[in-house]
C-alpha cells in the first residue's frame, strides 16, 4: 500500500506525538508512507523569541493565515526543516525506521508561483490588496526522489516549504501540499491527522462524503477544518482513491483512519 499521512502542527506542539510516530514506524515496515508534517504553532512561538512580530491575515473566505516577509520566511523554514523536522527523525529513527527528511525545495520537489497580491479584510470587513510576500501555491510537483526512496525502502519526511521560480523558499499550505504529494505518487489513500475526529456539523461527526458534496459544503465549513476539506477534495479529483480526516490523539490513529473508525472519509 502506498500512502501519505498529513500529521497536523497542532499535534506537534506539545512535543513528538508517541502514538503517531508508533503506529508511522510499525506501517512503513510493510507499507510505502510518507509523512509531511505542520507545525505553525512553534513558527509562531520560534519567531516571538527572536523578536519577530507575527502578523496574521484572513481572507475574504474567511481563512487565516500567516503573512509571510522575507524574515519571516527564514524563520519558517528554519523551524520547519529544522526543528520540527529532525525531532520527529529522532523519534522514528529510535524505532528502527530508515526516514529522511525533505523539504519541498529538494529536488524541487513543491514547485510553487509566488503570489504577488493577496486580497484580505481587516477588522470592519473591508477588502484590501497587500504584497504576496513568500507565499505560494504548488503547480507541478516532482515526485522523482520520493519514488527513489520509497523503493529503496525509506520513509520521506516531507516539510511544507516550496521552491519558487527565482528558487526561494515559500511557505505553502501543508494540508494542500500533502494532497499534491498524494495525487502525484498516486497513493492509493491520504490520511489528515489533526486535533478533532473528523468534520463536525450540527454537532455531529460526518462519516462519509463524496468528493463533490464536500465541496459544495466548504463554504459552510470553519476556516481550519475547511483547509483539510479542500485538500481532500483535490487530491480525490487527483486520482487518490479516498482521504480520511481523524483524529492523531488515539492510539494506532493510521490504522483506525483506514479502518475509517471515528473519522471523516472523502472519496
Amino acid at each position: 500500500m502506498r500512502l501519505v499521512v498529513k500529521i497536523g502542527g497542532s499535534l506537534l506542539v506539545g512535543g513528538v506525538p508517541k502514538a503517531i510516530v508508533e503506529d508511522a514506524a510499525a506501517r512503513a515496515a510493510s507499507d510505502q508512507l510518507v509523512l509531511v508534517h505542520g507545525g505553525g504553532g512553534l513558527v509562531t512561538d520560534m519567531a516571538q523569541k527572536l523578536g519577530k512580530e507575527q502578523r496574521f491575515i484572513t481572507s475574504p473566505d474567511g481563512i487565516r493565515s500567516r503573512y509571510t516577509d522575507r524574515e519571516t520566511a527564514e524563520i519558517y523554514t528554519m523551524v520547519m526543516s529544522g526543528l520540527v523536522s529532525k525531532r520527529l527523525v529522532a523519534a522514528l529513527a529510535e524505532k528502527g525506521t530508515r526516514v529522511v527528511s525533505l523539504t519541498g525545495m529538494d529536488g524541487a520537489l513543491f514547485q510553487a508561483a509566488r503570489k504577488k497580491k493577496l486580497v484580505a479584510v481587516d477588522e470592519r470587513g473591508r477588502r484590501m490588496l497587500i504584497d504576496g510576500g513568500y507565499t505560494g501555491r504548488v503547480r507541478q510537483v516532482d515526485s522523482a526522489l520520493l519514488e527513489l526512496l520509497l523503493v529503496n525502502g525509506y520513509l520521506p519526511l516531507v516539510s511544507p516549504v516550496a521552491i519558487s521560480e527565482e528558487c526561494e523558499p515559500l511557505n505553502i499550505d501543508g494540508d494542500r501540499a500533502a494532497a499534491s504529494a498524494a495525487a502525484a505518487l498516486k497513493a492509493d489513500a491520504i490520511v489528515f491527522l489533526t486535533n478533532v475526529d473528523g468534520l463536525m456539523m450540527d454537532g455531529k461527526l460526518v462519516p462519509t462524503l463524496s468528493a463533490a458534496k464536500a465541496k459544495a459544503l466548504l463554504p459552510s465549513i470553519g476556516p481550519g477544518m475547511q483547509k483539510k476539506v479542500m485538500a481532500s477534495v483535490e487530491c480525490v479529483e487527483g486520482g487518490v482513491a479516498e482521504a480520511v480526516i481523524c483524529s492523531g490523539s488515539t492510539k494506532g490513529p493510521i490504522g483506525a483512519a483506514l479502518r475509517h473508525d471515528n473519522c471523516t472519509v472523502i472519496s
